[in-house]
C-alpha cells in the first residue's frame, strides 16, 4: 500500500498519541512508587490490587492505539487502486483464417483462442462495452460493442475458418465499430481499445501496416498478440488434386508488433494455450482498468472506532465503567 495524503499536517497529532503512552507509562511508575510507601501489605492489596494489571493495561492500550488509524484518517490518506474505466468500449478482433486449424497448440489454434478469448471477457469489469470482429480473407464484426458480455461469448465459441488473412481491414472494421457508439452527452467520444490475435500475415485487403495512420487518428491503440509457433502448419488440397499437402503457416511477429507499437499498445507472443491465456489476463488487467488515486479516510475511522469499540466493551465487561 502507497499511501499519499490530502492534509499530511494532520499526522502531527500522531505526536499527541504517543505522548498519551508516555504519560500513561510514567503513570505507572509513579503509581508504583506511591504503593511501596504502605508498610501495611494486606490493606495495599485491597487498596491498589495487581491481579487485573494486566486487564487495565489491555484496555488503556487498546484506546491508545485506536487513536492512531483515526489521526490517520484524519489526515485523508489516499491509495493508489484499479478503477473499472468508465464508459471504455473493447473490440476483440479475431483470425479466422484457415491457418488456425494447426494443431501446433493442442487442441487447436482457433479452439483454444476461443477458450482464452471467453475467460478474457468474462474478466472485463461491467460498464465497459466489448465488440467481437472475426476477420478471413475480410473483415466483419460479428457483435457490435455491447454491454451484453455473455451475447460476445457466445459469438466467440461459434466462430467458423474460412481463407484469407485481412488484418488491415481488421483494424479499421473495428475503429468503425467503435466509432459507432457515438458521443455522450458531453460531447465526448468513447475510450476505445483493440485487442487484435492472428497467427498470419496479411494475404488480404489493406496492409496491416496501413492501418496505422487510422488507429493514431483515432487515438486508438491496437494490443496484438501473435499467436502459434515457427512449425505451425496445415494440410490443405493445394492443387486441386485431392492429395492433402502439409502447408507451413509460422508466425508473422514482426508486422504485429509494428502495429502495436505505433498505435501505442502492445505486442505479445503466445506459442501456447498458457502462453495465450497469460496474454490476456496480462492484457485484462491493463485495458480494463486505471490507476487512480482513491482516498480510504473512511477505511482507517472504522479501524480506529471498532478499537474503541473493542476497548469500551472490554472495560464494562471487566471493570463496570467505561475508561
Amino acid at each position: 500500500m502507497n499511501l499519499e495524503f490530502l492534509a499530511p499536517g494532520r499526522l502531527w497529532w500522531l505526536l499527541a498519541v504517543a505522548g498519551l503512552a508516555g504519560l500513561y507509562i510514567a503513570a505507572q511508575f509513579f503509581r508504583s512508587g506511591t504503593a511501596v510507601r504502605f508498610s501495611n501489605l494486606g490493606l495495599l492489596d485491597k487498596v491498589a490490587p495487581t491481579s487485573g494489571a494486566w486487564k487495565r493495561h489491555l484496555v488503556a492500550g487498546l484506546h491508545l492505539t485506536a487513536l492512531v488509524p483515526l489521526v490517520i484518517g484524519l489526515a485523508q490518506p489516499q491509495n493508489t487502486e484499479e478503477v473499472a474505466k468508465e464508459r471504455s468500449t473493447i473490440i476483440l478482433a479475431i483470425d479466422t483464417s484457415l491457418s488456425m486449424e494447426a494443431l501446433d497448440v493442442k487442441p487447436s489454434r482457433i479452439e483454444s483462442a476461443k477458450v482464452a478469448a471467453t475467460a478474457f471477457v468474462r474478466s472485463i469489469p461491467r460498464g465497459i462495452q466489448v465488440g467481437l470482429v472475426k476477420f478471413s480473407g475480410s473483415a466483419a464484426v460479428v457483435v457490435p460493442p455491447t454491454d451484453e458480455h455473455g451475447e460476445v461469448e457466445r459469438a466467440i465459441k461459434s466462430l467458423r475458418l474460412d481463407q484469407g488473412t485481412a488484418i488491415g481491414d481488421a483494424v479499421q472494421t473495428s475503429l468503425d465499430s467503435i466509432e459507432s457508439v457515438g458521443k455522450d452527452s458531453s460531447g465526448e467520444s468513447p475510450k476505445g481499445v483493440i485487442v487484435l490475435l492472428s497467427d498470419g500475415k496479411t494475404t488480404m485487403g489493406m496492409e496491416t501496416l496501413d492501418s496505422i495512420p487510422a488507429a493514431k487518428k483515432a487515438g486508438v491503440p491496437v494490443w496484438t498478440i501473435a499467436y502459434g509457433t515457427e512449425d505451425g502448419f496445415v494440410e490443405a488440397d493445394v492443387d486441386g488434386s485431392g492429395v492433402l499437402t502439409r502447408v507451413p503457416v509460422p508466425v508473422d511477429t514482426e508486422s504485429l508488433k509494428q502495429l502495436a507499437e505505433a498505435t501505442g499498445g502492445q505486442s505479445f507472443q503466445a506459442e501456447s494455450a498458457n502462453d495465450l491465456n497469460q496474454a490476456y489476463a496480462e492484457l485484462g488487467g491493463k485495458i480494463g482498468y486505471d490507476l487512480e488515486l482513491v482516498e480510504i479516510t473512511w477505511k482507517f475511522i472504522a479501524v480506529g472506532i471498532a478499537g474503541l469499540m473493542c476497548a469500551s466493551a472490554l472495560s464494562l465487561w471487566w471493570f463496570r465503567r467505561l475508561t
